[in-house]
Parts: structure tokens; C-alpha cells; sequence
């Protein structure tokens, strides 16, 4: 049931992400002037070719993209490369996100930015650069001294980011400062830590029912489950 509802989101470029843009034309054309005045307080943001970016759930992206053609960003990729990927990167990858990259796409989709491709070399139509590759963070990452059970899943704007932990109790997420932990001071990774959600699933539940991870992120007591996270990985390591 959750793989058919990312694949619904994923596939629908209106909603595979939090934010779609919408000619401001468009919503002119389709509900008039009145239409216009309200959505202007709903902007998200703006840009010079005339569109706006707009919540993703709000109705005139659902109007503008109801014709659009139906696809993920990124194909699916085969067992084999998950294989390979899993070889590079030195741990098994959870079976839900595995089935996600072989059955649904190879990242680009979900919260934030969406979520990072596991195979590198991606570009979408219109970018200069290629989408970011899970397997390209671990290296960066192993270089860096995180931990290299986290997976580099979504970036989370500035310098914040989100991972899963292949070791921690059903994959928790993880929401990562990189600049909220110095190494001269004695501190690890995990005291960049500044949130994690139960689980791999529960994190893709709440967006794909349209919920927005960041306000789980922001709710009460998160600090303690990160720091039971890191406590997880330790006796794990251990």
C-alpha cells in the first residue's frame, strides 16, 4: 500500500515534490481575477519566467498538471544495481527502500529537494547538474567521520540533511546538521543530530499522505529519540 502511494506522488509531477510552479497566466485564465487575488497570499515564491511556486497540495497545481503526462522522474533501477550500490556503500539497504529505487524511481521525489538517486549520473530535463547520489554522499560522508551506517537520503536546506540509519531500529530518519558538531571540541556526529523520526516508514507515511515531515520533525521530545538512535548504533557496533 505505501509503495502505491509514493508511486501515485512520484509519478504525478504536480506532487512529487512539497512545492510545484503554476504559470501565474494560467490560474489567471482558469479562475480569474478573483482566483488571481487569492492565491497571491499562498506564494511560496516567484520567478522571473512568470510562474510561482505554490504548496503542492493546493488546487491550482492539481488544475494545471490534472493533464500532464504520468512518469517517475528517474526510472526504476534493477536488482543489480541495488546489489552493486549495497557492495559500494558496505551495508544492506532496508527492503522498503530497495523497493522503492526498483519499483517506484531512483529518487527524484519526496520531501524537501526530494529524495537523492542511489546511482550516480541523473539530470533532470532543465538542470545543469546532476541530482545528488546516495552512494556519492557515503563516500564524501566516509571521508568527512560520519557514521557510515547513516545513508544520505534528502538535503534539508542550509546545512541540514536528512538520513536514514541502516543500523538503528527500523531505519530511523534522521535530521542532520552538519555544522552543529565540532570534532576539536570532543563531540561526534550524532551531537549534530537534531531530530529522527521512528522509522524509515513512518517518515514516508506522513508525505505521502501529504503531511509535511518537518512539522514531525519540530514536535516535542524528537531530541531524545536522536540520542536513543545513537545509542542504538553504538550496542549495535559494539
Amino acid at each position: 500500500m505505501l509503495i502505491e502511494k509514493l508511486r501515485a506522488r512520484a509519478w504525478d509531477p504536480g506532487l512529487r515534490f512539497d512545492r510545484a510552479e503554476v504559470p501565474l497566466i494560467w490560474i489567471e485564465e482558469h479562475f480569474g481575477n478573483e482566483g488571481l487575488e487569492q492565491v497571491r497570499g499562498r506564494i511560496i515564491s516567484s520567478s522571473s519566467s512568470g510562474k510561482v511556486t505554490l504548496d503542492a497540495q493546493a488546487q491550482e497545481v492539481a488544475g494545471y498538471f490534472e493533464a500532464a503526462p504520468r512518469g517517475p522522474l528517474f526510472p526504476p533501477i534493477t536488482q543489480q544495481e541495488v546489489d552493486v550500490a549495497e557492495g559500494i556503500i558496505g551495508r544492506t539497504l532496508p527492503e522498503l527502500l530497495r523497493r522503492i529505487y526498483t519499483e517506484v524511481g531512483n529518487g527524484g521525489f519526496g520531501p524537501d529537494a526530494g529524495i537523492a538517486s542511489l546511482t550516480a549520473g541523473q539530470r533532470a530535463r532543465g538542470h545543469l547538474a546532476d541530482w545528488p547520489s546516495s552512494v556519492r554522499m557515503h563516500e564524501r560522508n566516509r571521508t568527512a567521520g560520519l557514521p557510515t551506517s547513516w545513508l544520505y537520503l534528502v538535503p534539508g536546506g542550509c546545512t541540514m540533511e536528512w538520513y536514514v540509519s541502516l543500523l538503528a531500529a527500523d531505519n530511523s530518519v534522521l535530521l542532520f546538521d552538519a555544522d552543529g558538531w565540532e570534532p576539536t571540541w570532543g563531540e561526534d556526529p550524532h551531537d549534530g543530530l537534531r531530530h529522527a523520526t521512528a522509522s524509515l516508514r513512518q517518515w514516508l507515511w506522513t508525505w505521502a499522505e501529504g503531511g509535511d515531515v518537518w512539522a514531525q520533525a519540530l514536535g516535542s521530545g524528537r531530541r531524545l529519540l536522536s540520542r536513543r538512535v545513537a545509542n542504538d548504533e553504538t550496542e549495535l557496533l559494539a
